[in-house]
């Protein structure tokens, strides 16, 4: 299920600090070396992984989020 609301909160229109910043708590991520919660993930097609079935298959695994416009 998709929240519209969070969905157009996030999916700004402009590249301003009062639209970016909330999203921005890099304080609250895992440290680097140490494991990361798991949570669902969703391929291209709609079908659901975790995160968890990721990392499981690779010795290291990098996941970043975010846009690059």
């Amino acid at each position: 299920m998709h929240d519209e609301k969070l969905l157009t909160q996030y999916n700004y229109d402009e590249f301003v600090p009062e639209k970016f910043m909330r999203w921005m708590r890099f304080a609250e991520s895992p440290q680097l070396g140490e494991r990361a919660p798991d949570f669902p993930l969703w391929y291209l097609d709609g079908s659901e992984t975790l995160l968890s079935e990721i990392w499981s298959a690779s010795l290291y695994t990098v996941v970043e989020f975010g846009s690059f416009t």
